[in-house]
């Protein structure tokens, strides 16, 4: 079920870089050529942000994100567990601090429209949710692999 998940998010992330792609490109040659399309500025940055929690799920998922491991690497077993299910259980915060805030945004936008684009600006917010849910649960599987000896 989560390599469906991950297949998911990948054909997601690959189809909103594709629709960057088009979108801006589309904006230079519009603007290239004198008339400009006034709401590529808007939709791109929209897709870039999209885009950028779609990778960052990804990253979670994976374990891919940047760390410096070197100190808890020079502990022994037991203190090198309990440093991990700390850092871990502090992404989890993270990942719920994320959703906590990014609903906040969501609400507070929903009445108010994009300028270019007949959409809120509740829809440039409501990635940040499923990113830190991702982030959350995944931070906690991970806790949970660290109390089973499993890390």
């Amino acid at each position: 079920m989560l390599a469906a998940f991950d297949r998911a998010v990948a054909l997601v992330a690959l189809g909103l870089l594709v629709a960057l792609l088009v979108v801006v490109t589309l904006g230079v040659v519009t603007r290239a050529a004198g008339d400009p399309l006034i709401w590529t500025d808007e939709v791109s940055r929209f897709l870039m942000i999209w885009l950028a929690c779609a990778g960052w799920v990804l990253a979670s998922r994976h374990r891919g994100h940047i760390r410096i491991r070197y100190f808890a690497d020079l502990l022994p077993g037991g203190p090198k567990r309990a440093v991990e299910f700390v850092l871990q259980a502090a992404v989890a915060v993270f990942g719920l601090l994320v959703v906590r805030h990014g609903w906040t945004l969501m609400v507070r936008n929903l009445e108010l429209e994009a300028t270019t684009i007949p959409v809120p600006m509740a829809v440039m917010y409501a990635p940040l949710i499923v990113a830190g849910l991702v982030t959350m649960a995944q931070a906690l599987a991970e806790c949970r692999d660290v109390l089973r000896g499993a890390t």
